[in-house]
């Protein structure tokens, strides 16, 4: 079972088919939950345990429909995909942890945030990137688009190498997923009144045509809690491409964090138990100066 939110140690946990830990930390002291762009699986997150502390513990999301889960069907409204991500991820949230969503990702790793609020284990931290805020998000078409237009959507993106959209039989597999996460997106609407309490980091790429500087500020409604934007060099995959930048920045934030828990923690067991009586009390006067103390 995981340990409170004090710094001290986690033992590594299963969630079924959700969520895949590619290189399993008991020793961990915060788990870091990794949702995929859209046509993504968990391969995404495959190498970043190797860049980041032992101190954290990724657990990468598996979508249905996509990799091995191909046999179930695929999901095609946000908000079912976001319930199940949810329950599925009850088990790991007994301890300090963080969610992260690139692209499609950020909006179910942002309505997964609410759904573990509203249940009471809300996350130390939401980082999105790649995506504008809840209500900005653009409306699109590219989900009922033939399949060359869906093809040079995903060329124009760079988000699959050019001998996977060649292969007859895996192309097929993309498309289906991709069509399939691009209706997730393009048909997404936040609920009324949704609002998290947990900080939040926005992570924008300066050449990255899905995301702009305005959209990205709009994060700033979806949450009560500081928001912090950082830009990095490159386009909408950057992180694939140069991904050290971005786990730096993970890292710093999560370090921040678990730091601030553990000093607010060490301050509340230190302050003095109240006063066992009720009612008025007198100030006596100092010994040396005769003011009240």
């Amino acid at each position: 079972m995981a340990r409170p939110p004090d710094g001290r140690r986690m033992n590594t946990r299963t969630t079924g088919p959700w969520y895949r830990s590619p290189d399993p930390r008991p020793g961990a002291t915060v788990r870091l939950l990794c949702f995929p762009h859209g046509g993504g699986t968990t391969a995404a997150y495959h190498h970043w345990p190797a860049l980041l502390p032992d101190s954290v513990e990724l657990h990468a999301a598996q979508y249905p429909g996509h990799a091995d889960r191909i046999t179930e069907p695929l999901q095609h409204d946000l908000h079912t995909l976001a319930d199940q991500a949810a329950a599925a991820a009850r088990p790991l949230t007994g301890g300090p942890y963080a969610l992260y969503g690139h692209s499609l990702g950020a909006l179910v790793a942002y309505e997964t945030a609410l759904r573990l609020q509203a249940a009471g284990s809300p996350p130390q931290r939401l980082v999105v990137s790649g995506m504008p805020a809840p209500h900005l998000v653009r409306p699109g078409a590219v989900h009922r688009a033939g399949d060359s237009a869906l093809i040079a959507e995903l060329r124009r993106l760079d988000g699959f190498p050019d001998e996977l959209l060649a292969h007859p039989d895996m192309l097929d597999i993309v498309l289906r997923t991709a069509r399939a996460d691009y209706a997730l997106a393009e048909t997404y609407r936040p609920r009324p009144g949704a609002l998290l309490h947990t900080p939040l980091t926005v992570h924008r790429a300066t050449g990255d045509p899905e995301l702009t500087a305005a959209e990205a500020a709009g994060w700033r409604a979806a949450t009560t809690g500081p928001v912090r934007e950082q830009t990095f060099p490159g386009g909408h995959f950057h992180l694939a491409h140069e991904p050290a930048p971005v786990l730096l920045d993970l890292t710093a934030d999560l370090t921040a964090d678990l730091s601030a828990r553990l000093v607010s923690g060490t301050s509340a067991r230190r302050q003095p138990p109240p006063p066992a009586w009720t009612g008025t009390t007198t100030r006596l006067p100092s010994p040396n100066t005769g003011r009240p103390i």
